[in-house]
Protein backbone atom coordinates (compact mmCIF):
# COMPACT_ATOMS: atom_id res chain seq x y z
CA UNK A 1 0.00 0.00 0.00
CA UNK A 2 1.10 3.27 -1.18
CA UNK A 3 1.41 6.13 2.27
CA UNK A 4 0.23 10.12 1.26
CA UNK A 5 1.22 11.71 4.24
CA UNK A 6 -0.73 15.36 4.03
CA UNK A 7 0.78 17.89 6.52
CA UNK A 8 -1.70 20.34 7.58
CA UNK A 9 -5.60 19.94 7.23
CA UNK A 10 -6.97 23.33 7.12
CA UNK A 11 -9.79 25.12 4.83
CA UNK A 12 -8.34 24.30 1.84
CA UNK A 13 -8.35 20.20 2.34
CA UNK A 14 -11.86 19.15 2.16
CA UNK A 15 -11.83 17.83 -1.29
CA UNK A 16 -7.81 17.16 -1.47
CA UNK A 17 -8.75 14.45 1.37
CA UNK A 18 -11.85 13.16 -0.22
CA UNK A 19 -10.81 12.72 -3.67
CA UNK A 20 -7.23 10.35 -2.14
CA UNK A 21 -10.00 8.48 -0.16
CA UNK A 22 -11.95 7.91 -3.14
CA UNK A 23 -9.11 6.92 -4.69
CA UNK A 24 -7.80 4.70 -2.18
CA UNK A 25 -8.61 1.25 -2.94
CA UNK A 26 -8.30 1.32 -6.59
CA UNK A 27 -4.98 3.06 -6.48
CA UNK A 28 -3.85 1.37 -3.30
CA UNK A 29 -3.49 3.94 -1.30
CA UNK A 30 -3.37 4.77 2.99
CA UNK A 31 -3.89 8.65 3.64
CA UNK A 32 -1.96 9.80 6.80
CA UNK A 33 -3.01 13.47 7.96
CA UNK A 34 -0.95 15.31 10.40
CA UNK A 35 -2.18 18.00 12.20
CA UNK A 36 -1.60 20.10 15.39
CA UNK A 37 -5.26 19.95 15.83
CA UNK A 38 -6.06 16.12 14.95
CA UNK A 39 -9.50 16.56 16.83
CA UNK A 40 -10.76 19.01 14.63
CA UNK A 41 -10.65 16.49 11.65
CA UNK A 42 -14.02 15.04 10.87
CA UNK A 43 -15.06 11.78 11.93
CA UNK A 44 -15.63 10.92 8.50
CA UNK A 45 -12.24 11.42 7.35
CA UNK A 46 -10.18 9.94 10.63
CA UNK A 47 -12.74 6.88 10.79
CA UNK A 48 -11.66 6.06 7.17
CA UNK A 49 -10.76 2.71 6.86
CA UNK A 50 -7.58 4.06 4.55
CA UNK A 51 -6.59 7.00 6.79
CA UNK A 52 -4.99 7.50 9.74
CA UNK A 53 -4.96 11.12 11.80
CA UNK A 54 -1.68 11.97 14.07
CA UNK A 55 -0.89 14.80 16.02
CA UNK A 56 2.31 16.40 14.14
CA UNK A 57 4.07 19.64 15.80
CA UNK A 58 5.96 21.08 12.55
CA UNK A 59 8.31 22.12 14.56
CA UNK A 60 9.17 18.68 16.31
CA UNK A 61 11.62 17.54 13.92
CA UNK A 62 11.90 13.88 15.51
CA UNK A 63 8.07 13.24 14.96
CA UNK A 64 7.86 15.32 11.53
CA UNK A 65 10.75 13.14 10.20
CA UNK A 66 9.47 10.03 11.28
CA UNK A 67 5.98 10.96 9.37
CA UNK A 68 7.97 11.69 6.49
CA UNK A 69 9.80 8.68 6.59
CA UNK A 70 7.06 6.33 6.47
CA UNK A 71 4.98 8.49 3.59
CA UNK A 72 5.57 7.71 -0.41
CA UNK A 73 5.05 10.89 -1.30
CA UNK A 74 4.48 14.63 1.06
CA UNK A 75 1.52 17.06 0.30
CA UNK A 76 2.69 20.12 2.76
CA UNK A 77 -0.55 22.02 3.14
CA UNK A 78 0.87 24.47 5.77
CA UNK A 79 1.61 28.43 5.51
CA UNK A 80 4.59 29.03 3.18
CA UNK A 81 7.03 29.83 5.56
CA UNK A 82 6.93 26.26 6.99
CA UNK A 83 7.17 24.28 3.63
CA UNK A 84 11.26 24.77 3.50
CA UNK A 85 11.58 21.98 6.84
CA UNK A 86 9.32 19.62 5.15
CA UNK A 87 11.03 20.10 2.20
CA UNK A 88 14.71 19.98 3.56
CA UNK A 89 13.40 16.30 5.19
CA UNK A 90 11.56 15.23 1.91
CA UNK A 91 15.06 15.76 0.15
CA UNK A 92 17.37 14.03 3.03
CA UNK A 93 14.73 11.28 2.98
CA UNK A 94 13.80 10.61 -0.55
CA UNK A 95 10.47 11.72 -1.02
CA UNK A 96 8.43 13.68 -3.23
CA UNK A 97 6.88 17.03 -2.51
CA UNK A 98 3.81 18.85 -3.33
CA UNK A 99 2.94 21.91 -1.94
CA UNK A 100 -0.28 24.62 -3.40
CA UNK A 101 2.37 27.99 -2.21
CA UNK A 102 4.37 30.09 -4.03
CA UNK A 103 8.25 28.82 -4.15
CA UNK A 104 10.35 30.47 -1.88
CA UNK A 105 14.33 31.37 -2.61
CA UNK A 106 15.18 28.70 0.11
CA UNK A 107 13.17 26.49 -1.64
CA UNK A 108 14.17 27.38 -4.96
CA UNK A 109 17.29 26.98 -3.71
CA UNK A 110 17.17 22.97 -3.66
CA UNK A 111 16.94 22.50 -7.15
CA UNK A 112 19.70 20.83 -8.10
CA UNK A 113 19.82 18.60 -5.36
CA UNK A 114 16.42 17.62 -5.91
CA UNK A 115 17.31 17.40 -9.84
CA UNK A 116 19.96 14.98 -8.74
CA UNK A 117 18.44 12.77 -6.10
CA UNK A 118 15.50 12.35 -9.25
CA UNK A 119 12.46 14.20 -7.05
CA UNK A 120 9.64 15.84 -7.76
CA UNK A 121 9.12 18.93 -5.88
CA UNK A 122 5.46 20.59 -6.70
CA UNK A 123 4.59 23.90 -6.47
CA UNK A 124 1.92 26.53 -7.15
CA UNK A 125 -0.35 23.79 -7.80
CA UNK A 126 -3.43 25.09 -6.20
CA UNK A 127 -5.63 27.44 -8.09
CA UNK A 128 -3.80 30.91 -7.99
CA UNK A 129 -0.88 30.26 -8.09
CA UNK A 130 -1.82 26.69 -9.58
CA UNK A 131 -4.95 26.52 -11.70
CA UNK A 132 -4.14 30.12 -13.07
CA UNK A 133 -0.41 28.85 -14.80
CA UNK A 134 -2.12 25.80 -16.29
CA UNK A 135 -5.08 27.11 -17.92
CA UNK A 136 -3.03 29.74 -19.02
CA UNK A 137 -0.19 27.77 -20.77
CA UNK A 138 -2.75 25.48 -22.25
CA UNK A 139 -4.13 28.67 -24.14
CA UNK A 140 -0.61 29.84 -24.84
CA UNK A 141 0.78 26.83 -26.59
CA UNK A 142 -2.18 26.42 -28.66
CA UNK A 143 -1.27 29.86 -29.70
CA UNK A 144 2.45 28.96 -30.48
CA UNK A 145 2.13 25.70 -32.34
CA UNK A 146 -0.67 27.31 -35.02
CA UNK A 147 2.22 29.55 -35.56
CA UNK A 148 1.08 33.06 -33.17
CA UNK A 149 2.39 35.38 -31.58
CA UNK A 150 1.30 36.69 -28.14
CA UNK A 151 1.67 40.46 -27.70
CA UNK A 152 -1.25 40.55 -24.76
CA UNK A 153 -1.83 38.44 -21.98
CA UNK A 154 -4.22 39.68 -18.84
CA UNK A 155 -5.33 37.75 -15.93
CA UNK A 156 -7.55 37.63 -13.20
CA UNK A 157 -8.82 35.56 -10.22
CA UNK A 158 -11.49 36.53 -7.44
CA UNK A 159 -12.93 34.41 -4.33
CA UNK A 160 -16.12 35.67 -4.10
CA UNK A 161 -19.76 34.92 -2.55
CA UNK A 162 -22.06 32.94 -5.06
CA UNK A 163 -24.96 35.51 -6.27
CA UNK A 164 -27.78 33.39 -3.61
CA UNK A 165 -25.32 34.00 -0.80
CA UNK A 166 -24.73 37.52 -1.90
CA UNK A 167 -26.66 39.14 0.55
CA UNK A 168 -24.31 42.26 1.72
CA UNK A 169 -23.60 45.59 0.37
CA UNK A 170 -19.58 44.60 -0.09
CA UNK A 171 -20.38 41.59 -2.59
CA UNK A 172 -18.39 40.06 -0.42
CA UNK A 173 -17.55 37.41 2.31
CA UNK A 174 -14.30 35.87 3.67
CA UNK A 175 -13.37 32.19 1.51
CA UNK A 176 -10.13 32.40 2.20
CA UNK A 177 -7.66 33.85 4.92
CA UNK A 178 -8.69 37.20 5.98
CA UNK A 179 -5.64 38.66 6.79
CA UNK A 180 -4.59 38.06 3.21
CA UNK A 181 -7.76 40.13 2.25
CA UNK A 182 -6.97 43.32 4.78
CA UNK A 183 -3.32 43.59 3.93
CA UNK A 184 -3.80 42.80 0.09
CA UNK A 185 -1.77 44.98 -2.07
CA UNK A 186 0.98 46.10 0.64
CA UNK A 187 4.54 45.59 0.92
CA UNK A 188 5.62 46.83 -2.53
CA UNK A 189 4.18 49.06 -5.87
CA UNK A 190 2.26 47.03 -8.59
CA UNK A 191 3.70 46.72 -11.79
CA UNK A 192 2.82 45.69 -14.85
CA UNK A 193 3.48 46.51 -18.49
CA UNK A 194 1.11 48.08 -21.08
CA UNK A 195 1.22 48.63 -25.00
CA UNK A 196 5.06 48.19 -24.49
CA UNK A 197 5.46 50.45 -21.16
CA UNK A 198 6.34 49.58 -18.02
CA UNK A 199 3.59 51.54 -15.38
CA UNK A 200 3.74 50.98 -11.48
CA UNK A 201 0.57 51.92 -8.80
CA UNK A 202 1.54 52.47 -5.40
CA UNK A 203 -0.58 51.14 -2.77
CA UNK A 204 -2.75 54.22 -1.89
CA UNK A 205 -3.44 54.61 -5.72
CA UNK A 206 -4.31 50.57 -6.09
CA UNK A 207 -7.87 50.40 -5.50
CA UNK A 208 -8.53 53.23 -7.51
CA UNK A 209 -7.29 51.84 -10.45
CA UNK A 210 -9.78 48.98 -11.42
CA UNK A 211 -10.20 47.35 -14.98
CA UNK A 212 -13.66 46.68 -15.50
CA UNK A 213 -14.93 43.30 -17.24
CA UNK A 214 -17.90 41.20 -17.97
CA UNK A 215 -18.46 37.47 -17.27
CA UNK A 216 -21.45 35.73 -19.17
CA UNK A 217 -24.20 34.44 -17.11
CA UNK A 218 -22.46 36.24 -14.27
CA UNK A 219 -22.67 40.09 -14.80
CA UNK A 220 -19.66 42.88 -14.81
CA UNK A 221 -16.52 42.22 -12.16
CA UNK A 222 -13.20 44.39 -11.31
CA UNK A 223 -10.22 44.04 -11.11
CA UNK A 224 -7.37 45.41 -9.43
CA UNK A 225 -3.20 44.69 -10.22
CA UNK A 226 -1.36 42.15 -8.18
CA UNK A 227 1.98 43.52 -6.89
CA UNK A 228 4.05 41.98 -9.73
CA UNK A 229 2.51 41.34 -12.86
CA UNK A 230 5.64 40.42 -14.40
CA UNK A 231 6.70 37.73 -12.41
CA UNK A 232 6.03 34.73 -15.15
CA UNK A 233 7.25 36.81 -17.97
CA UNK A 234 10.04 34.61 -18.68
CA UNK A 235 8.29 31.28 -17.44
CA UNK A 236 5.58 31.97 -19.53
CA UNK A 237 7.69 32.35 -22.25
CA UNK A 238 6.51 36.28 -22.72
CA UNK A 239 9.67 38.16 -22.70
CA UNK A 240 8.77 39.86 -25.48
CA UNK A 241 5.37 40.58 -24.51
CA UNK A 242 3.94 43.97 -25.21
CA UNK A 243 1.13 43.83 -22.08
CA UNK A 244 1.20 41.91 -19.38
CA UNK A 245 -1.52 42.32 -16.11
CA UNK A 246 -2.41 40.18 -13.63
CA UNK A 247 -5.05 41.24 -11.24
CA UNK A 248 -7.77 40.25 -8.04
CA UNK A 249 -11.10 39.94 -9.17
CA UNK A 250 -14.13 41.69 -7.07
CA UNK A 251 -17.71 42.60 -7.73
CA UNK A 252 -17.88 46.17 -9.22
CA UNK A 253 -17.59 49.02 -6.04
CA UNK A 254 -16.02 46.77 -3.84
CA UNK A 255 -12.14 48.77 -4.69
CA UNK A 256 -13.85 52.21 -4.35
CA UNK A 257 -15.00 51.18 -1.28
CA UNK A 258 -12.36 49.11 0.11
CA UNK A 259 -10.05 52.34 -0.52
CA UNK A 260 -11.67 54.30 2.02
CA UNK A 261 -9.88 51.84 4.79
CA UNK A 262 -6.67 52.49 3.03
CA UNK A 263 -7.18 56.28 3.40
CA UNK A 264 -7.73 55.76 6.85
CA UNK A 265 -4.58 54.12 7.90
CA UNK A 266 -7.25 50.79 8.93
CA UNK A 267 -5.09 48.45 6.43
CA UNK A 268 -1.61 49.41 7.85
CA UNK A 269 -0.30 46.80 9.69
CA UNK A 270 3.15 48.34 11.01
CA UNK A 271 2.45 49.08 14.35
CA UNK A 272 0.09 48.45 17.49
CA UNK A 273 -2.82 50.53 19.18
CA UNK A 274 -2.30 50.70 23.31
CA UNK A 275 -5.05 49.48 24.97
CA UNK A 276 -7.17 47.89 21.76
CA UNK A 277 -9.14 45.64 24.32
CA UNK A 278 -12.49 46.72 24.74
CA UNK A 279 -12.00 49.90 22.90
CA UNK A 280 -15.27 50.18 20.94
CA UNK A 281 -15.64 50.29 17.02
CA UNK A 282 -16.78 53.88 17.41
CA UNK A 283 -13.41 54.57 19.05
CA UNK A 284 -11.36 52.67 16.67
CA UNK A 285 -13.06 54.80 13.93
CA UNK A 286 -11.96 58.02 15.78
CA UNK A 287 -8.65 57.55 16.29
CA UNK A 288 -8.00 57.84 12.55
CA UNK A 289 -10.11 61.37 12.42
CA UNK A 290 -8.85 65.13 13.37
CA UNK A 291 -10.02 65.83 16.34
CA UNK A 292 -12.96 68.17 16.31
CA UNK A 293 -14.61 69.54 19.99
CA UNK A 294 -17.73 69.84 18.29
CA UNK A 295 -18.64 67.33 15.34
CA UNK A 296 -19.59 64.10 15.73
CA UNK A 297 -17.49 61.18 14.41
CA UNK A 298 -19.76 60.21 11.52
CA UNK A 299 -19.21 63.88 10.17
CA UNK A 300 -15.99 64.13 10.76
CA UNK A 301 -15.46 60.81 8.45
CA UNK A 302 -17.58 62.12 5.92
CA UNK A 303 -16.05 65.42 5.46
CA UNK A 304 -12.29 63.27 5.84
CA UNK A 305 -13.46 61.07 3.24
CA UNK A 306 -15.75 63.71 1.27
CA UNK A 307 -18.71 61.34 0.63
CA UNK A 308 -22.17 62.47 1.24
CA UNK A 309 -24.98 60.90 3.70
CA UNK A 310 -26.99 59.48 0.61
CA UNK A 311 -23.65 58.14 -0.91
CA UNK A 312 -23.89 54.29 -1.15
CA UNK A 313 -20.17 54.04 0.31
CA UNK A 314 -22.05 55.63 3.52
CA UNK A 315 -24.33 52.62 3.39
CA UNK A 316 -21.33 50.04 3.37
CA UNK A 317 -19.72 51.64 6.03
CA UNK A 318 -23.18 51.69 8.08
CA UNK A 319 -23.67 48.14 7.59
CA UNK A 320 -20.22 47.14 9.56
CA UNK A 321 -21.89 48.97 12.46
CA UNK A 322 -18.45 50.71 12.36
CA UNK A 323 -20.00 54.03 14.69
CA UNK A 324 -21.31 51.25 17.16
CA UNK A 325 -20.61 51.90 21.15
CA UNK A 326 -21.58 48.91 22.22
CA UNK A 327 -19.65 46.96 19.67
CA UNK A 328 -16.27 46.12 21.38
CA UNK A 329 -12.61 45.20 20.32
CA UNK A 330 -11.50 41.93 21.85
CA UNK A 331 -7.80 41.87 20.69
CA UNK A 332 -4.93 43.21 23.29
CA UNK A 333 -2.34 45.98 21.35
CA UNK A 334 -3.43 44.99 18.03
CA UNK A 335 -2.01 46.77 14.70
CA UNK A 336 -4.97 48.53 13.12
CA UNK A 337 -5.12 45.71 10.10
CA UNK A 338 -6.18 42.93 12.45
CA UNK A 339 -8.40 45.25 14.65
CA UNK A 340 -10.42 45.67 10.73
CA UNK A 341 -10.42 42.11 10.12
CA UNK A 342 -11.93 41.16 13.59
CA UNK A 343 -14.71 43.72 12.78
CA UNK A 344 -15.02 42.51 8.80
CA UNK A 345 -15.01 38.68 10.09
CA UNK A 346 -18.64 39.41 11.94
CA UNK A 347 -20.20 40.63 8.56
CA UNK A 348 -18.25 38.78 6.19
CA UNK A 349 -17.68 35.13 7.43
CA UNK A 350 -19.71 32.47 5.68
CA UNK A 351 -22.53 31.06 7.38
CA UNK A 352 -23.06 27.27 7.12
CA UNK A 353 -25.24 27.34 4.13
CA UNK A 354 -23.41 29.94 2.23
CA UNK A 355 -22.23 29.14 -1.08
CA UNK A 356 -19.09 30.96 -2.44
CA UNK A 357 -17.74 31.28 -5.82
CA UNK A 358 -14.40 31.28 -7.98
CA UNK A 359 -14.11 33.66 -10.92
CA UNK A 360 -10.85 33.05 -13.21
CA UNK A 361 -10.59 35.37 -16.34
CA UNK A 362 -8.07 35.40 -19.03
CA UNK A 363 -8.01 37.50 -22.05
CA UNK A 364 -5.01 36.28 -24.88
CA UNK A 365 -4.21 39.18 -27.70
CA UNK A 366 -2.32 37.40 -30.42
CA UNK A 367 -0.91 38.19 -33.92
CA UNK A 368 -1.03 35.44 -36.75
CA UNK A 369 -0.74 35.84 -40.51
CA UNK A 370 -0.91 39.62 -39.68
CA UNK A 371 -4.49 40.07 -38.19
CA UNK A 372 -4.56 40.41 -34.32
CA UNK A 373 -6.77 38.06 -32.70
CA UNK A 374 -8.50 37.55 -29.27
CA UNK A 375 -8.87 34.54 -27.06
CA UNK A 376 -10.98 35.25 -23.79
CA UNK A 377 -11.36 31.99 -21.25
CA UNK A 378 -13.02 32.44 -18.28
CA UNK A 379 -13.96 29.76 -15.83
CA UNK A 380 -16.74 29.86 -12.43
CA UNK A 381 -17.06 27.54 -9.93
CA UNK A 382 -19.48 27.22 -7.29
CA UNK A 383 -18.99 25.66 -4.12
CA UNK A 384 -20.99 23.73 -1.93
CA UNK A 385 -21.46 25.18 1.53
CA UNK A 386 -19.21 26.44 4.26
CA UNK A 387 -16.84 23.53 4.12
CA UNK A 388 -17.12 22.30 0.76
CA UNK A 389 -16.72 26.01 -0.52
CA UNK A 390 -15.16 26.24 -4.54
CA UNK A 391 -11.65 27.64 -2.60
CA UNK A 392 -10.97 24.62 -1.04
CA UNK A 393 -12.21 22.49 -4.33
CA UNK A 394 -10.11 24.50 -6.70
CA UNK A 395 -7.05 24.34 -4.15
CA UNK A 396 -7.31 20.67 -3.09
CA UNK A 397 -7.76 18.97 -6.18
CA UNK A 398 -5.12 20.10 -8.50
CA UNK A 399 -3.20 19.09 -5.36
CA UNK A 400 -4.37 15.90 -4.96
CA UNK A 401 -4.42 14.80 -8.90
CA UNK A 402 -0.92 15.67 -9.20
CA UNK A 403 -0.10 14.07 -6.38
CA UNK A 404 -1.41 10.60 -7.55
CA UNK A 405 -0.17 11.55 -11.38
CA UNK A 406 3.74 11.95 -9.83
CA UNK A 407 2.98 8.37 -7.79
CA UNK A 408 2.27 6.92 -10.67
CA UNK A 409 4.83 8.28 -12.47
CA UNK A 410 2.80 10.30 -15.14
CA UNK A 411 4.38 13.27 -14.18
CA UNK A 412 8.10 12.37 -14.19
CA UNK A 413 10.26 15.24 -14.89
CA UNK A 414 12.41 15.96 -11.39
CA UNK A 415 13.26 19.29 -9.73
CA UNK A 416 11.55 22.01 -7.88
CA UNK A 417 9.19 23.68 -10.10
CA UNK A 418 5.42 24.89 -11.11
CA UNK A 419 2.88 23.08 -13.37
CA UNK A 420 3.80 25.16 -17.06
CA UNK A 421 4.74 21.76 -18.94
CA UNK A 422 1.95 19.86 -21.17
CA UNK A 423 3.05 17.18 -18.99
CA UNK A 424 1.68 18.31 -16.08
CA UNK A 425 -1.03 20.78 -17.11
CA UNK A 426 -2.60 18.18 -19.75
CA UNK A 427 -3.86 15.41 -17.46
CA UNK A 428 -4.77 17.47 -14.81
CA UNK A 429 -7.02 19.98 -16.75
CA UNK A 430 -8.61 16.82 -17.79
CA UNK A 431 -9.50 15.63 -14.40
CA UNK A 432 -10.81 18.72 -13.00
CA UNK A 433 -13.01 18.88 -15.83
CA UNK A 434 -14.97 15.67 -14.09
CA UNK A 435 -15.53 17.73 -11.40
CA UNK A 436 -17.08 20.84 -13.34
CA UNK A 437 -13.29 22.93 -13.03
CA UNK A 438 -13.35 23.95 -16.59
CA UNK A 439 -12.84 26.81 -19.07
CA UNK A 440 -15.41 28.20 -21.75
CA UNK A 441 -13.17 29.82 -24.44
CA UNK A 442 -13.81 32.21 -26.80
CA UNK A 443 -12.53 33.47 -30.17
CA UNK A 444 -13.90 37.39 -29.78
CA UNK A 445 -12.87 40.69 -31.90
CA UNK A 446 -9.17 41.86 -30.53
CA UNK A 447 -9.68 44.72 -28.20
CA UNK A 448 -6.20 45.38 -26.86
CA UNK A 449 -5.67 46.71 -23.96
CA UNK A 450 -8.69 49.12 -22.80
CA UNK A 451 -7.18 52.10 -21.23
CA UNK A 452 -10.81 53.61 -20.59
CA UNK A 453 -11.82 50.73 -18.53
CA UNK A 454 -9.38 51.88 -15.80
CA UNK A 455 -10.77 54.58 -13.27
CA UNK A 456 -8.76 57.64 -12.27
Amino acid sequence: MRNILVVGAGKSTSYLIDYLLEKSISENLHVTIGDLYPEHISKNVSNHEYCTVIKLDVFDSIARQNAISNADIVISMLPARFHIKIAEDCLSLKKHLVTASYISSELKALDSQVKKAGLIFMNEIGLDPGIDHMSAMKVLDGIREKGGKVVLFESFTGGLVAPESDNNLWNYKFTWNPRNVVTAGQGGTAKFIQEGTYKYIPYHKLFRRTEFFEIKGYGKFEGYANRDSLKYREAYGLSDILTLYRGTMRRVGFSRAWNMFVQLGMTDDSFTIDNSKGMSYREFVNLFLPYSPTDTVELKLRLYLKIDQDDIMWEKLLELKLFDSNKKITLENATPAQILQEILEQSWTLNHDDKDMIVMYHKFGYELEGINRQIDSNMVVIGKNQSHTAMAKTVGLPVAIATLLILNKEITTPGVQIPLSKEVYEPILNELQKFGILFNEYEVPYLGYNPDSVAS
